[in-house]
């Protein structure tokens, strides 16, 4: 089962992601981690990714895309990835497709953890003053949160078509978090498709 998960920073999405680790066996995909590990790797790959970091330009799609698929290959009898960081564009969420059908697997479900921007604010802002973490500084965090926004956004109605997005409040206890997505999981898992109302609404209403 592979699942693409969307969440602004400080959503808890990285909780939830260890969480499917951790129940489910599910290896998390963190683009910004695989690029850290191959660069340190001495891979060929691993080089080349370190020169363009090094040289301060952007990795191209093809690239996340091979290192996606070396993980793929290297992780055969895993159940499933949790896709975290990608994709951030509609052409890479084609591009993934496309990995996954070359491997007889698909994305089988998005979810996205919504959570209101004032309220992440509050919370980073509140933890800029207890911690003094350089990256909770509330006007950087601002940025971040704009920037993911703007990423996500196109890609909600493409995965929305497919039938496959989910969102689920990630204000909500930990717990219960983890409670709605393992329905969402389970309810992919059994294939229980059988009413003509879509999975997700069946679960979340609407």
């Amino acid at each position: 089962m592979n699942i693409v998960m969307f969440g602004p920073p400080a959503a808890g999405k990285g909780t939830q992601a260890k969480l499917l680790t951790a129940q489910r066996g599910l290896i998390q995909l963190s683009t910004g981690d695989m690029l850290r590990a191959a660069r340190t790797s001495g891979s060929d790959l691993g080089k080349k990714v370190a020169g363009i970091m090094d040289r301060g330009d952007l990795v191209s799609d093809e690239i996340v895309i091979a290192l996606i698929e070396e993980q793929l290959d290297m992780n055969e009898d895993a159940p499933g990835f949790i896709f975290d960081g990608f994709p951030r564009t509609v052409e890479q969420a084609k591009a993934l497709d496309a990995t996954l059908q070359k491997r007889g697997q698909e994305v089988d479900g998005v979810v996205r953890l919504c959570v209101d921007d004032n309220v992440l604010l509050r919370r980073i802002e509140k933890r800029f003053k207890e911690e003094g973490r350089k990256d909770d500084n509330p006007e950087s965090f601002k940025i971040r949160l704009g920037n993911y926004h703007k990423q996500t956004a196109p890609l909600l109605p493409f995965y929305a078509a497919q039938g496959k997005l989910t969102e689920v409040d990630g204000l909500a206890a930990i717990d219960t978090v983890a409670a709605s997505i393992a329905q969402v999981l389970d309810m992919q898992k059994t294939g229980m498709e059988t009413s003509t109302k879509p999975w997700w609404k069946r679960i979340f209403g609407g």
